[in-house]
């Protein structure tokens, strides 16, 4: 009886993980079948895929992350019984993730350059640039995805986040088949291809989303269509707490981006292996997200009841999880690399070299996982109580100034080996989790107040999905 009881609180957060964790699983199979397919076609699109897509992410994540803050807003709204500000909260969050667009257009330039300073081969700087430009192109998929499922993340209906995906997955797969490789009365589009493919997939899931949220049934109990409003006190909230989360993504993507470009430049056999195994690390660190999201969303809801120690015990029942989860997917990486490195094996694409040294960096992988998901875990946990300051101003500042700084010197001062700059990378993960472990164990996030405070509208603001 005391184990069953002791489970209850881990399936309240796996009824709420799982579905994250499989819509996160979904964009791993996404990137990995558009690198699978890119490697199948050529290896310049291959090298070119990994570099472009995430210097891609890294320019439009900070939108995207401050339109998904509404999931804390919701959250907490959800937490006190103030349904109707959950509506309020998502408006404004779709608001500025249309604002944003025309911002990401304007850095398409910006990116081009980067992309054209990173030394990167002739052939291979020339997939990168048409790649990068037809995501950025589509790149308000991603605020406006993350605005609209807040609605549901927020409120632990994650179910609705999870089929959206899969339905977008789905499409994505099958549109890199005809695409990338031309069938029937499609062009052979090759990298171009797969782009088209990830823009026109990543707008399946918000149109599923929005249909459900201006729907009769939840507009009766959330005004979903009378609330759809510029709301100047809310939105300013949304930006005080979701700037420091945005410009945090964007700073730590933008030195991962970096430490890409810079082993890009140690020559085409480490880049090639570091390619691979980035891909294959995909498979650890997406999930990890979707626990992350899982363990912001309840902190948030518990955070909006005012239980502190629910609070602090749903993000350790999250890392508990995100434990489980990396190591058994770091015990694949160590006992059987060879079944990953060998799917993008066609022709000459890898050879005995790149085999060897991308099954070491998987080891590298599988070292620096539990760490990795305790950070990202934590760091999601912090940001659902509204703690979005201290996350940025720690993992911003051990980023440049501890990660990127030494990635330069490793690789442009002492032209050191891919082995020397993965190792400095795994030091550098370590140290973010440190201190996210200990501001999590503090108590100074408690005093954050996130939401202004009304009487609960319904008697049931206990955690459970309300109709």
């Amino acid at each position: 009886m005391k184990t069953a009881l002791s489970f209850t609180p881990y399936r309240e957060l796996l009824r709420i993980a799982v579905p994250l964790i499989i819509t996160s699983a979904s964009f791993t199979v996404q990137n990995f079948c558009d690198r699978m397919f890119l490697s199948w076609y050529s290896p310049a699109a291959l090298q070119a895929a990994v570099p472009a897509g995430i210097l891609f992410f890294t320019l439009v994540c900070g939108f995207m992350a401050m339109a998904a803050f509404a999931n804390s807003l919701v959250a907490q709204y959800y937490g006190s019984g103030d349904l109707k500000s959950c509506s309020r909260s998502v408006a404004q969050a779709v608001l500025l993730a249309l604002i944003s667009f025309p911002l990401i257009l304007l850095l398409i330039p910006a990116g081009l350059w980067m992309l054209s300073v990173s030394g990167h081969a002739a052939e291979v700087l020339a997939e990168e640039k048409i790649y990068f430009s037809i995501l950025m192109l589509g790149g308000l998929q991603l605020p406006l995805s993350a605005a609209i499922s807040s609605f549901f993340s927020g409120r632990g209906l994650t179910q609705v986040v999870m089929f959206g995906a899969i339905a977008g997955t789905i499409v994505n797969v099958v549109l890199n088949r005809l695409l990338i490789f031309g069938v029937g009365p499609f062009p052979v589009m090759g990298i171009a291809g797969a782009a088209v493919a990830s823009v026109v997939s990543g707008f399946i899931s918000p149109a599923i989303m929005f249909g459900l949220y201006f729907s009769k049934k939840t507009d009766r109990l959330y005004s979903t269509r009378s609330l759809f409003y510029f709301d100047p006190p809310l939105f300013r909230r949304l930006l005080h707490f979701g700037i420091p989360s945005g410009i945090h993504l964007a700073l730590d993507n933008g030195t991962f981006a970096l430490f890409v470009l810079l082993v890009g430049r140690l020559g085409e056999t480490a880049f090639m292996a570091a390619n691979i195994a980035l891909s294959v690390n995909m498979i650890a660190f997406m999930p990890a997200m979707g626990i992350s999201q899982a363990a912001g969303t309840l902190v948030g809801q518990h955070m909006g009841r005012r239980d502190f120690d629910g609070a602090v015990a749903a993000g350790w029942r999250a890392v508990h999880i995100g434990w489980i989860y990396t190591v058994l997917a770091a015990l694949t990486f160590v006992l059987m690399p060879e079944i990953y490195i060998r799917l993008f094996a066609r022709g000459d694409v890898v050879f005995d070299e790149v085999f060897e040294l991308a099954r070491t960096l998987l080891l590298f992988a599988a070292g620096w996982g539990l760490m990795d998901a305790t950070n990202l875990i934590l760091s999601g946990a912090l940001r659902g109580a509204g703690d979005t300051h201290f996350v940025m101003w720690y993992e911003t500042s051990v980023a440049w100034l501890f990660f990127a700084l030494g990635e330069a010197v490793i690789v442009l001062i002492l032209h050191l080996n891919v082995l020397a700059a993965w190792g400095w990378a795994l030091v550098y993960i370590c140290l973010l989790a440190t201190g996210m472990i200990l501001r999590f164990r503090s108590t100074r996030w408690h005093s954050i107040e996130l939401i202004e405070r009304k009487e609960p509208l319904l008697e049931a603001a206990g955690g459970m999905p309300l109709p």
